[in-house]
């Protein structure tokens, strides 16, 4: 369905609107802080742009709040003390008092769209924005982790477009994708959880590191890249819950 986007009241955004019935919840916050020192740890922040956020649920929010890192902070920096809380339609401060990132903007209409999603993580990966200024136009698939992890095709932007100022277009595609690629730019990476996101931006990584490796590899030999058909990984974008995330079966009786 296409969700037109609101009218937003730019006066609303990143002003200290504090909420006494918003407690910051530590868990949530040393869940986030752990996370982002994952996707540090792993060579994926390269500067104090990139940024996730994590939605929990509220009563009081019908869209949740959202937990992540204001401006001026990197992901390798952040510090649960530093994390502030915004709601999703205005981008209000209802607990801290750093502004966010423009980014965020992005973060918060995903959210809006996208019910399902928990989790959004953005980064300004060397080895995707340098693989795509190379000239080739799409990442491949050479495996069939990224398509039972990621159970949406990519979604890819020009590198005109920046979604993090002017989120209008992205009514017009997030529902058919769980990961948007960003030329010149990084990508965005969604999950229900943080879990999901934090391993479905693993899974995109590897399929970059993949491709860089096939493409150099089969140039030096002289032979033709392989990589799963579109109709294969269809197939396995369909089947990705059960694959791997299959339930228990428990025994009558027991």
């Amino acid at each position: 369905m296409d969700t037109p986007t609101p009218t937003v009241d730019r006066s609303r955004l990143n002003r200290v609107a504090p909420d006494p019935d918003v407690v910051f919840d530590r868990a949530v916050g040393e869940a986030y802080i752990r996370y982002a020192q994952m996707l540090n740890q792993r060579g994926y922040v390269q500067s104090s742009l990139g940024n996730m956020v994590i939605r929990v649920p509220h009563p009081k929010h019908p869209h949740g709040l959202c937990y992540v890192k204001p401006q001026g902070l990197s992901l390798e920096e952040a510090s649960v003390e530093d994390l502030v809380i915004t709601d999703v339609p205005h981008g209000e401060l209802l607990h801290g008092d750093r502004a966010t990132t423009v980014g965020h903007q992005m973060n918060r209409e995903i959210l809006r769209l996208r019910p399902d999603v928990g989790c959004v993580i953005h980064l300004h990966h060397d080895e995707t924005i340098a693989f795509l200024a190379a000239g080739f136009e799409e990442i491949r698939s050479t495996s069939l982790t990224f398509s039972y992890l990621m159970q949406k095709p990519a979604h890819y932007l020009p590198a005109h477009l920046n979604v993090e100022e002017d989120v209008a277009p992205i009514r017009t595609f997030i529902q058919d994708t769980n990961c948007i690629i960003m030329r010149r730019h990084g990508f965005t990476v969604l999950g229900r959880t943080v879990s999901e996101a934090y391993h479905r931006t693993n899974v995109l990584v590897s399929e970059v590191k993949r491709n860089i490796i096939v493409e150099t590899l089969s140039a030096v030999r002289g032979t033709r890249a392989e990589y799963l058909s579109r109709e294969d990984m269809a197939w396995m974008f369909e089947r990705g819950d059960a694959v791997v995330y299959p339930e228990a079966k428990r025994e009558e009786g027991r």
